[in-house]
Order: structure tokens, then sequence, then C-alpha cells
């Protein structure tokens, strides 16, 4: 029995588009709007995933829990690996809770937000703890002791002082701020980058050592562990200004509430997500007809009275020399190319002329028009020109 296979398909024709391959474009274009919606809800989901995520991740700089590279997270996780407890407290309150006793340090970053009452509130809760401020400002430094002031230092300081911990070890940072205590170390500029002030605190005004960025430079990190880590716990505290009292210095946003950022996000996002979806896309330029139509004798005549006004006879006769060449090239077969004194040259042999008389109607260095009724003559001239050149 012979079986007959069916004739096999026809090729598509090149270019043609496949059957089915308009249907996922069609499919999008019908369900846009619920793929708008599942595109706003992913990036809800995103958006709440990160706000959520504020409690493991801080962007502050010098902040135990950032990974940027202005943050101290490297340091703070190589002080656990040491076997430091490093315990975190991000309020005054928390501050208070812990009961920090003589076995701790109380390291304090973000020293810019500290107002008077936290300052006070400092003081009594870490009564016998080594306390290391980190890069005090001004107003820090005028509740803590007056008469102190600081000033810039230098970008590498060795560590010459008492204190054998810190000996012949070396800040390198790209900046840093000097103390002028009666104590301390690494010296600079009449002042120590690590000055002893009042009840065991001590002023660190290199705080650039201590971030992920710099913490491997010169010996940073070295001072960092001994000036951190010379006690079984480590307090790292990063105070607000959401601590200060109603009379002091606040931030903006200690008055908004929590949900503001991430829903000014979200409608940031939906904006932008709005304009991609209703914005016309920029097409092929398409060609449409003048609804004028204008003349070529009327754009001639509006030039000639254009010229005439402004009584420029030399660039008129130049731009009628120039036609002319042109023209008379094109049909001598000189090629674009040709020069004044080449076109000069083929019209007089065409003529049967002399090239003077012709070089005279065309060449460019012949005499300008000194008068309208001249210039008439010359275009006059240069049409008999050209009318003889396609006659001859």
């Amino acid at each position: 029995m012979t079986t007959t296979a069916p004739p096999a398909p026809a090729p598509a024709a090149p270019g043609a588009p496949a059957a089915g391959a308009a249907r996922p474009a069609g499919f999008v274009r019908r369900n846009r709007v619920w793929f708008m919606v599942g595109v706003g809800v992913v990036l809800a989901l995103v958006i709440a995933v990160w706000a959520g995520s504020d409690e493991q991740r801080n962007a502050t700089p010098l902040d135990p829990q950032n990974p940027d590279p202005d943050g101290a997270q490297a340091l703070a996780q190589v002080l656990e690996d040491e076997g430091v407890d490093v315990t975190i407290v991000r309020s005054a309150d928390a501050l208070h809770d812990l009961e920090v006793d003589s076995r701790a340090t109380v390291v304090v970053t973000s020293t810019d937000q500290l107002a008077p009452s936290t300052i006070r509130r400092l003081r009594d809760d870490t009564t016998g703890a080594e306390v290391v401020l980190v890069e005090p400002p001004h107003h820090v430094l005028a509740e803590l002791d007056r008469r102190l002031e600081a000033g810039p230092a230098d970008d590498e300081t060795t560590g010459d002082c008492d204190d054998q911990r810190f000996d012949d070890l070396t800040i390198t940072v790209d900046s840093a701020r000097a103390y002028d205590t009666a104590n301390g170390c690494f010296p600079s500029d009449g002042g120590f980058v690590l000055a002893d002030g009042r009840d065991d605190a001590s002023y660190l005004g290199a705080g650039q050592a201590l971030t992920n960025d710099q913490v491997l430079r010169g010996d940073n990190a070295a001072v960092a562990l001994r000036l951190l880590g010379s006690r079984d716990r480590l307090v790292w505290y990063v105070p607000t200004y959401d601590d200060a009292l109603d009379d002091e210095a606040v931030s903006l946003w200690t008055f908004a509430p929590g949900w503001l950022a991430p829903s000014l996000w979200l409608t940031a996002l939906a904006g932008v997500a709005l304009i991609l979806w209703r914005g016309r896309r920029l097409g092929r330029l398409a060609s449409e007809p003048l609804p004028v139509v204008v003349r070529a004798v009327e754009t001639t005549r509006s030039r000639g009275r254009m010229y005439r006004r402004s009584d420029d006879r030399g660039y008129a006769a130049g731009a009628l020399r120039a036609a002319a060449r042109h023209r008379i090239a094109d049909h001598l077969r000189l090629g674009r190319g040709a020069s004044a004194a080449e076109v000069v040259s083929a019209v007089a042999r065409h003529l049967g002329r002399r090239e003077e008389e012709i070089g005279a109607l065309l060449s460019p260095t012949a005499p300008t028009p000194d008068s309208d009724p001249t210039l008439v003559r010359l275009a006059q001239e240069l049409t008999q020109l050209m009318r003889e050149v396609r006659r001859g």
C-alpha cells in the first residue's frame, strides 16, 4: 500500500509577519490596564519590604548598620568577631535602660544631633564608663567645656602620647579636626585628634577612620579596635533630634508620620508609571503638504527687493554671475567643480570670442555695477550670453 505524504506548506514570504506574532502585542494592548495594576502592586510590595527593612539597615553616616562607604558596619562586625558585645541604641531612653557601668565603652556617633538635654542625660547614664564622642560639633563642645576649641588637623597623624595602645600608630583620613585639650593622642596643630576630656570622655576628630571606606587606610583599623574594643562591652549610641525637648532644635521629619516617606516614593513611582502608560510616544516623521504654495518667481522677486532695499549691488551681481556660470557649466558638461576661469575659457572657445570679453560678464572679479540700470544691463547681458551658449 502506497501512502502519499501531504504537500509541504508553502514557505512564508520574506518579511511577512508570522500568524501568531501579533498575538502577544495584542494581548498586552487589550490588558494593559491590568498589566499596569500588576506593576503597581509589585512596586508597592518592594516599597513595603524596603520600609520594613529600615531596622536592619541605616543610611546614617558612621552608623554600625550602614554598609555604605560612609557607614561603620565593617568595624562593628569585626568588634563582634573579636568577642566584644556590641549593643546599638538609638534613643536616650534606650541608653538609660541599659544601665551602663564601668565595664563598658560608649561610642557616640551623629553627635551633631545631640541637644543640651540629651548631653546631660548622656553624662548621667554613662557614669564610670569610657565615652568616645566622634567629631563633636561646636554646640556640643560648648555644653561639655566652654573653653574647648576645635580646629583643622593634618590628614595623617602619629600617636605620640602616654597611652601605649596608640603609640607609633598612624591615623590617615581625608579630613580631621584637633581639640585643644591638655592631654591626648595624635597631636596636630596645637591640639589632639584623640583628645582627653572630662569624666573619662574622649573626643575623636577623625570619624572617617571608622568608616567602611577608610578603616583599612594606615593604622585606622588598629586605632579603632583598640579604642572601642578595650572593654568587653561596647554601647554604640546613635542619637537623634527626637530625644530633644520641645523647646530645643528638632528636624522637620520629627513631625512627619513614619509612613510619609514610603508614600512619597510610591506616589512618585505611580506618577512615572502613569506617564509611561498615557504618554504619547514619538513616531516616524510625517510629511504634510504646506497649506500655501510659494512660487519660485515670487521668492526671486522678494530677494531682489531685499537686495535693492539694502543697496547691495555687489552681492546681487555676484549671485547673477554665479548662477550663470553654474548653468553654462552644466550645459557645456564641465562639471560642478569647474572654476570660473575654466568656464570663461570654455565659453570663449565655444562662441569664438575673446576671454576678456566673456570674463567681464562671468568672472567674479569683474567690476561691480555702480547703479541699478547697470545691474539690470548686466542681467540682460548674462541672459543673452546663456542663450548664445545654448544655440551654439
